[in-house]
């Protein structure tokens, strides 16, 4: 019987920055529809849930009423995130998305009974600063970021439900074999997201041809092929050098939007940014040094 071969140390870190470049996309993505928030969050969500669903055999496994409330938590990530990207920057709504760190420290000692470390706080003062600088000044009003302000504030939203979603994954696998369950619930909480933006994605008028393109490229390549190059490419890739390729959707996220569509974030909202990716890769060193120990 042959034997399957394992992939290499350096195509699994081509996988993952296949999944980050991938997953920095969605910005730019949504943003060149001309369908609604809720139109782009329900349809792109069915498309994605069929796509994770046969893209990938972990989705198809350890599945439990656990992974509902997990699921639950990253469709509102979802929602979100589709809703702050049609009302500011790509660069806000991603960067404010990040704020999770923050809020997964803050929420730890309830959720899964960790105490917060002495060191953490010096990430929760970081990124706390770095999310103020998106809320001081006046962020400009354009075509594809009409309202910023509220942008804003939903991002940071979102930045919550993604804590929220890290914790649920945590608590799952505690409680299963490693990587039993873990993508069960990219499945549910696309399931419940489309469920949630139907009623007020319809009714669905003028959409084109370029908008449904754009559907199947956000639900399959965007969130299905990326998430089956996240997995491949985790197997063999160390947890903090896996971190630190991550952190790559991020940062090339608002520069798709300003190649697309010539978009523009503050200065104040770059270096916010730059501070919350600054502390959250520091942190994840941190803790890599420690684990290493």
């Amino acid at each position: 019987m042959p034997q399957r071969v394992q992939p290499s140390l350096a195509s699994s870190r081509l996988l993952l920055l296949a999944a980050s470049l991938l997953f920095s996309t969605g910005g730019a993505a949504i943003k060149a529809t001309t369908l609604t928030a809720w139109q782009v969050a329900g349809f792109r969500s069915i498309v994605a849930a069929l796509s994770v669903f046969l893209l990938l055999p972990a989705a198809r496994r350890g599945w439990s009423w656990r992974v509902l409330p997990v699921g639950a938590a990253y469709a509102g990530t979802m929602l979100l995130f589709v809703l702050s990207n049609k009302l500011t920057t790509a660069a806000n709504s991603i960067f404010l998305q990040s704020t999770a760190p923050l809020y997964l420290l803050l929420l730890a000692p309830w959720l899964l009974q960790e105490r917060i470390q002495r060191r953490d706080l010096a990430l929760i003062v970081a990124v706390a600063g770095g999310m103020a600088l998106f809320f001081l000044g006046r962020e400009r009003v354009v075509a594809t970021a009409p309202d910023p302000a509220a942008g804003n504030i939903i991002a940071a939203i979102s930045g919550i439900f993604w804590a929220l979603t890290i914790a649920g994954i945590r608590w799952i696998a505690r409680r299963r074999p490693v990587g039993e369950g873990t993508m069960a619930h990219i499945v549910t909480g696309n399931l419940i997201a489309c469920l949630v933006a139907l009623p007020m994605a319809f009714p669905a008028t003028h959409v084109t041809t370029k908008d449904w393109l754009v559907l199947i490229y956000l639900g399959v390549v965007q969130i299905g092929l990326a998430y089956f190059c996240m997995t491949a490419g985790l197997r063999r890739v160390p947890a903090f050098e896996a971190s630190t390729i991550m952190l790559i959707e991020p940062v090339l996220n608002p520069l798709w939007a300003w190649f697309v569509h010539g978009e523009r974030p503050s200065a104040l909202a770059l270096t916010g940014g730059a501070v919350i990716m600054t502390a959250t890769l520091l942190n994840a060193w941190w803790h890599s040094r420690e684990g290493s120990a």
